[in-house]
């Protein structure tokens, strides 16, 4: 066997080096500007691999690269190409260029963590979010919707994100607000679309609190289905205010000022809930009054995802949805990169099933918070189901 693959071996590095075309030519073209001998001008741009094309280009008819030298140097892997959402063009969503182009979704990133209560890190999670997604295009079909392609139902774009200050809260969520409202202000081509679905990759969870403000301006109150390990209702005299009032509108009161402002209904519903609680009995208590009821971690191992679904949408019944999904409602063995981890958590595959089973519901906006990739795994994990989770987003906006 040996000295069979020395004598296949030897064979091969001879026809290589002979004067006409090497192995590697005649199997897959030229890798550089290698003209052939007897060639016209005439340029090949397909895949030389068909017996034809072949044929052709053995006898010097055709040769590669493409006649420009330049047409396919964007056009690489998918490692390759400047970061973003599954390789999106980016958009000018903002309006700065003084055109408004017409689009029915918007991904755009919101790059703050200066008020989260433990571990900081998700400002990096916009770039982490994309850099989840790189693996996929969006002329791809999942298995799970094999007749569905978001891309082909609207019109999806990356925006890129909004400038967040790092210094000052106030500016930085104002400014995202801002952001949102510009979005919001464009014209949809779907005509059932009133105003663009808007995707956030955040960012710790304050940012939700800007989307549903700018939301609720276009929509009037919204249910929101809130997928988290923590109920986020916290009065802010018990999280935050105790020590400014600067510091009361953060990462776990949030929900509080949504309810408290009227930006969401009384049908509101926590999905995944496991955390401590941080008084007896009155935050539960305080959590109802802003209109929430919660469906905890571990009811899943007695009612099921498809339990849970009905749950969930027999709470928000037909109003107008804001999901925001805390990637921290994945137990850590799944998600470890986020701020506030709380073992007991939903697998990746529990959790895309409960979204895939809200389909029909009437999501106006999403958002996946609480992405830390310093805290990530070298393998990505957590990118890689924050990316999947705004896959499932997409499907959910564009199905009927």
């Amino acid at each position: 066997m040996k000295l069979l693959s020395l004598a296949i071996l030897s064979a091969l590095i001879n026809l290589s080096t002979q004067n006409e075309l090497s192995f590697l030519d005649k199997a897959f073209g030229p890798f550089s500007d290698v003209r052939v001998p007897g060639a016209k001008g005439v340029f090949f741009q397909q895949s030389a691999h068909s017996n034809s094309a072949l044929d052709d280009y053995e006898k010097g008819k055709i040769h590669l690269p493409h006649k420009d030298f330049r047409e396919d140097l964007p056009i690489g892997p998918l490692y390759s190409g400047i970061v973003s959402f599954e390789h999106l063009p980016l958009t000018d969503c903002f309006g700065l260029s003084g055109t408004k182009e017409k689009f029915d979704i918007a991904i755009v990133g919101a790059p703050f963590d200066t008020a989260v209560t433990y571990r900081p890190g998700a400002r990096f999670g916009p770039a982490g979010i994309r850099e989840g997604s790189r693996r996929t295009l969006p002329v791809e079909y999942s298995a799970y919707h094999p007749d569905s392609n978001p891309f082909e139902l609207a019109s999806i774009v990356e925006c890129g994100d909004v400038g967040m200050d790092s210094f000052d809260n106030r500016l930085a969520l104002d400014k995202l607000y801002r952001g949102h409202r510009a979005i919001l202000d464009h014209e949809t081509i779907r005509d059932d679309y009133n105003a663009p679905r808007v995707i956030t990759l955040g960012g710790d969870h304050t940012v939700t609190f800007s989307a549903l403000r700018a939301a609720y301006e276009v929509h009037g109150p919204i249910s929101v289905i809130h997928f988290d390990s923590h109920i986020d209702t916290w009065d802010p005299e018990v999280l935050g205010g105790n020590m400014s009032s600067y510091a009361q509108l953060n990462h776990g009161t949030f929900l509080h000022y949504a309810h408290e402002q009227g930006y969401i209904t009384n049908e509101s519903v926590h999905v995944g809930i496991r955390a401590p609680y941080v008084r007896k009995h009155k935050d539960s208590e305080h959590d109802a009054k802003c209109g929430f009821q919660a469906i905890l971690a571990r009811e899943i191992d007695s009612i099921g995802a498809h339990g849970i679904v009905e749950k969930i949408k027999k709470r928000v019944g037909s109003n107008k949805v804001y999901i925001t999904l805390d990637i921290d409602v994945l137990d850590p063995a799944y998600a470890p990169g986020t701020g506030t981890a709380e073992p007991g958590g939903f697998t990746t595959r529990e959790l895309l099933t409960i979204l895939d089973g809200l389909k029909g519901l009437d999501v106006i906006g999403a958002d996946v918070v609480e992405v830390s990739p310093p805290y990530d795994t070298n393998g990505q994990i957590t990118v890689l189901a924050a990316a999947e989770m705004v896959q499932s987003f997409l499907y959910l906006m564009t199905s009927d």
